[in-house]
């Protein structure tokens, strides 16, 4: 679970509701990015797409073919001085940025390219806008990480940086779900970049808002297919309540689920067998005394049909649990049969229970979009599937509900946490070096280690350690408990003069993080990498040294794994 702030009660409360690895403040983020990459973008399409090349095609038509020429040669004038010979690449930095372990985006390059761009597309150069804009966004996603790095940490950088792209995507085409897509899926030709999933949906989300809410804006994207961006206050609202509902929705249905199948393991077949068929007989009479048909037998396609038919929201949402009570009895029972469909229609009469309940406000007058949101955040919920669910919903509704289905299934992925019905599912899938960042800290622990005292010299230290052993840092410690590290460049603070008279306890670090036995190798990277060190000590809970893991020999992993496999 993502580590817990001391003192603060919202992200306390926050904290069980949030997927594995992810923090309410990376989310917050990522909102930021895509705003901001919005903002962006859409001033870029306005001065290149607007002033320049609308301005290029009034022209004559010798001045029209004449000006990508000068395009061209503006732009290769700026990559040359201002970007000191800088490649024309910007979607492909993006890639290069992201399989780096540190990314980083030089500026002069950056401003160079960005002008480049604008004068080769604004003065009719045959390319588009989503090179540099996916540059564009992936470096704001880089720079929101860097500037908040202390609050973000290290590691969201390729997160806000796949994000941004995302936001790019989104908000040039107009197309949140492409943008999700496409920033997951380039990084890699047989892979997604799965860890930045839900960033990337919400920055992308956010950024499709903003470049359509910009006054300056009027073309659109016009790609000769239906397109909608009048999003009504209502459609966000219900959105998000579906969002919510879907997320608690899932999750619940994720435990009892859990609950049911374990009843197995402690009552009879025989008995459970009898007393689910009894109590999906009662539940058949039930409901077809309440709904005029038993719509709790079977998967539940006649409930698709029932609600064609005008009905109340409290008698939908009464269906809601019958039909929630069957499948988890059912399931209980030792039903055999798949959870999909039944997830599925859970999520339909959520929807329309919620397009129900806005219609009666007089906040929604579309009543076909409700059900397939419902639909596609309750199986985002319940089986964590959030692509898969946009993806549905666009080719459901033509297009026309990709970004209320975005915002539902980023609400219900935050709200379900990490619950999901299917008990086979990793948490993420492990490529080759990340299961070896899964072995054990041992695997890489060096317990012969030269060690210090802290009332020796610093004199001692330099002769000894740094210049007789070649040691730049020597873990301090007194008898067997541990107390700090000291390194060469701790030594600086003490004049040459004062060596012999001041003891390393004196400049010797004491606040450096130390590592358990019990932690993986994963653990020490993180740490080492937070700390900004090449090593970490290995103390027990009592704080008795135990060795080091140097930051060297966890990068030798495939002699550490020949040694743990014994080959």
């Amino acid at each position: 679970m993502p580590e817990r702030r001391p003192g603060s009660a919202l992200w306390n409360r926050l904290a069980p509701f949030l997927p594995e690895g992810m923090s309410s403040r990376l989310l917050l983020a990522a909102i930021g990015v895509g705003v901001l990459v919005g903002m962006a973008v859409a001033a870029l399409d306005y001065v290149v797409i607007e002033l320049l090349l609308e301005s290029v095609l009034h022209l004559p038509l010798y001045l029209q073919a004449a000006a990508p020429l000068a395009g061209l040669l503006i732009s290769t004038a700026v990559l040359r001085t201002i970007g000191k010979g800088c490649s024309p690449s910007t979607s492909e930095e993006y890639i290069t940025a992201f399989h780096s372990r540190y990314p980083s985006f030089e500026m002069v390059p950056f401003r160079a390219r960005l002008l480049g761009g604008a004068s080769t597309i604004g003065l009719g150069g045959a390319l588009g806008l989503e090179g540099p804009s996916i540059y564009m966004g992936s470096a704001i996603g880089l720079q929101i990480q860097e500037r908040f790095e202390r609050f973000l940490g290290r590691d969201a950088a390729k997160l806000l940086l796949t994000a941004g792209a995302a936001a790019g995507v989104s908000a040039l085409f107009q197309a949140p779900a492409t943008g999700l897509i496409f920033a997951l899926e380039s990084p890699y030709r047989d892979d997604v970049a799965h860890r930045a999933l839900l960033p990337s949906l919400v920055a992308s989300a956010s950024s499709f808002l903003t470049f359509a809410a910009m006054p300056f804006i009027e073309r659109g994207t016009d790609w000769g297919f239906a397109f909608r961006a009048d999003l009504a206050a209502g459609e966000l609202a219900g959105a998000v309540a579906i969002g919510v509902g879907a997320g608690f929705g899932g999750r619940t249905f994720a435990y009892a689920i859990t609950g049911a199948k374990q009843l197995g393991k402690h009552v009879s077949p025989w008995l459970l067998a009898v007393a689910g068929g009894l109590i999906l007989g009662v539940l058949a009479v039930a409901a077809d005394g309440l709904f005029e048909e038993p719509l709790t037998l079977g998967p539940g396609f006649g409930v698709v049909e029932w609600l064609l038919e005008d009905h109340a929201v409290g008698v939908i949402m009464l269906l809601f649990l019958f039909r929630a009570v069957a499948t988890l009895t059912t399931v209980g029972a030792g039903g055999v049969g798949g959870l999909f469909i039944p997830l599925a229609v859970q999520g339909v009469l959520l929807g329309s229970v919620v397009g129900g309940a806005l219609g009666d406000l007089g906040w929604a007058s579309d009543d076909t979009i409700w059900p397939i949101l419902g639909l596609a955040a309750f199986l985002a919920a319940g089986y964590r599937t959030p692509i898969a669910a946009v993806m549905f919903v666009a080719e459901s509704s033509g297009g026309t509900a990709v970004v209320p289905a975005l915002i539902a299934a980023a609400v219900s992925q935050l709200v379900a946490g990490s619950a999901s019905v299917s008990a086979a599912q990793e948490v993420e899938r492990l490529g080759h070096l990340e299961e070896r960042f899964a072995l054990p800290l041992v695997s890489a622990l060096t317990t012969d280690v030269m060690t210090a005292p802290s009332d020796a010299t610093v004199s001692e230290f330099v002769w000894v350690h740094a210049l007789g052993r070649r040691q730049r840092v020597v873990p301090v410690v007194d008898g067997a408990r541990y107390r700090g590290l000291c390194s060469i460049d701790d030594v600086s603070k003490i004049d040459r003069d004062g060596w012999e008279d001041h003891l390393i306890a004196e400049i010797m670090v004491d606040n450096a993080p130390t590592a358990r036995p019990s932690w993986t190798l994963r653990d020490a990277v993180a740490a080492m990498d937070n700390a900004g060190t090449d090593l970490i000590a290995v103390t027990d809970d009592g704080g008795t040294f135990i060795g080091v893991v140097y930051e060297s020999e966890i990068v030798k992993l495939g002699e550490i794994l020949d040694e743990t496999e014994g080959r």
